[in-house]
Order: C-alpha cells, then sequence, then structure tokens
C-alpha cells in the first residue's frame, strides 16, 4: 500500500481538482489532498510562486517524516521539484509538467500543450527544455482564461479547449494534447472523444507517475540518485544554521488544510 499525498501549493479552496482524483488511485493506495492556510489562491506570477516555496518545500520534509510513500507537487509549473527530490531521501516527488510530457511522448511523436494565457508559456517552455523533450513539442495554444476562470463557465471552457486542440493537430500537427494546468481536471474525457487523440490530465498524470515510481522504488530498488543534481544539503548545515526553526518548518502543519483523503 501507497500513502501519497496531493499538495495543492496554494491558499485552500475546495476544487474540481480534488474530486476528480476519485477512482484514479489503485485500491490499495491511499491519498491525502493538502492546502495551505495562508497564501495567494493561484500562481500565475512568479512571485506568487516564491512565496509558497518554502512552506511547500517544508511539507515535503515532513511528510517524509510521517511516512509518506510519495507527493505530487499540485502545479503544472513543477515549482520546488528539482528542490523537493533534493530534500527526499525515501520519498517519491512527482509534479504534473514532468508526468505528462513522459508519457504524452510515449504516446505520440509530437505533443502541444493547451494553456489559460500566453503569460504561462516562457516558464513552461523553460521546462520543456529542462526535460529534454523540445524536439516533441508541437506548439503551445492559449485560451485567454484565468485559473479562476476554468470552473466559472464550463461549457466556455470546454469550447475554448476544443478550439485549441483542434487547431494545435490540424495546424501543428500534435498527435496528443496536454492540459497544461491542473484546473484542467474534469475536461480530458469529453475533449479526448471530441477531438480523437490522447488528452492528458496534467494532475492525473502526475498521480499515476508516483504510484508507478512507488512501485519500482519498492520492487527495484529505483529512487531519485543522490549523486549529482539530487545531492542533499549536508545534516550539519541545516543543523548549524538552524534553518528549520528559523523558516517554520517545524510548524509547517499548522499550516495545512485537508482538502480531501481517497478513499
Amino acid at each position: 500500500m501507497a500513502r501519497i499525498a496531493y499538495i495543492a501549493p496554494v491558499k485552500a479552496e475546495r476544487s474540481r481538482t480534488v474530486g476528480a482524483f476519485a477512482g484514479a488511485l489503485r485500491p490499495e493506495n491511499s491519498l491525502t489532498a493538502l492546502g495551505f492556510a495562508r497564501g495567494p489562491l493561484h500562481l500565475e506570477y512568479h512571485y506568487y510562486e516564491t512565496l509558497v516555496l518554502p512552506d511547500l518545500l517544508h511539507t515535503l520534509i515532513a511528510l517524509e517524516r510521517q511516512g509518506y510513500d510519495a507527493a505530487v507537487i499540485g502545479c503544472f509549473y513543477d515549482l520546488g521539484l528539482q528542490e523537493g527530490r533534493e530534500l527526499s531521501r525515501r520519498l517519491v516527488v512527482t509534479a504534473p509538467c514532468e508526468s505528462s510530457l513522459l508519457l504524452a511522448a510515449s504516446l505520440g511523436h509530437r505533443f502541444s500543450i493547451i494553456v489559460g494565457r500566453r503569460k504561462w508559456i516562457p516558464q513552461m517552455q523553460e521546462n520543456v527544455g529542462r526535460y529534454g523533450l523540445e524536439s516533441r513539442l508541437a506548439s503551445f495554444r492559449a485560451i485567454d482564461l484565468w485559473v479562476p476562470q476554468y470552473h466559472a463557465d464550463e461549457a466556455e471552457t470546454a469550447r475554448r479547449f476544443r478550439e485549441a486542440g483542434r487547431r494545435a493537430i490540424e495546424e501543428d500537427g500534435a498527435e496528443v494534447l496536454v492540459l497544461g494546468c491542473t484546473a484542467s481536471a474534469g475536461f480530458y474525457a469529453e475533449l479526448q472523444a471530441a477531438l480523437g487523440v490522447p488528452v492528458i490530465d496534467s494532475a492525473l498524470a502526475a498521480i499515476k507517475h508516483a504510484e508507478y515510481l512507488v512501485e519500482l522504488r519498492d520492487r527495484f530498488g529505483w529512487i531519485h540518485s543522490k549523486v549529482g543534481g539530487y545531492e542533499a544539503p549536508p545534516v550539519r548545515e541545516l543543523e548549524a544554521w538552524d534553518l528549520a526553526r528559523q523558516y517554520g518548518a517545524e510548524t509547517i502543519q499548522d499550516l495545512w488544510v485537508e482538502l480531501a483523503v481517497i478513499p
């Protein structure tokens, strides 16, 4: 049995994203969805990301100490993914962009990412390059919606997704579509049926990737490497500098808001 945590790295709000997880997990696994009691309601700006990063990273440390097997960072920017893997020792850490793109690359030759606004594209494009998949990227397509607008009029959001997806397929050569925001949860099945290509829900992809990596860890000992990029900070420095106390890591659970427990 794997214990998985899904972290919505924003001030807690119940959302369709969490509801979409029901039925997605393997029967033997469980998932706890967490948000925070402070912070921004979305992460469309670098400043907002910077504000939540310490709470996110200290949450990952706390989850590992509590015996969780995996943690999913619930933002398509994949903020804190590299830092989280650096800090983890046994905890599997995944995020939506990397998980979705690795899956997309196995389902078709080229993929397009559908995003809310053009503002998002530069940072996401940097991630595509970081993951070594630039040659597989057909395009980005924006639907001109802010994150809070995704579920305000879901029929209109779905229409914009269909239009952007169709153009990505017909004009850009996309064979797979990736919904580039965790707020897109719940739309993939309708779009997939309408457009006739795989449409990846990025939040679900990250959770399924976490399950898969936990199994590989437990059966074969494959876990994030600690040689090179994910080498952990020296414990002697962390203790000598008293970072946990200074940055509130020891009281991080006081900021957690439980959004759901599945099953």
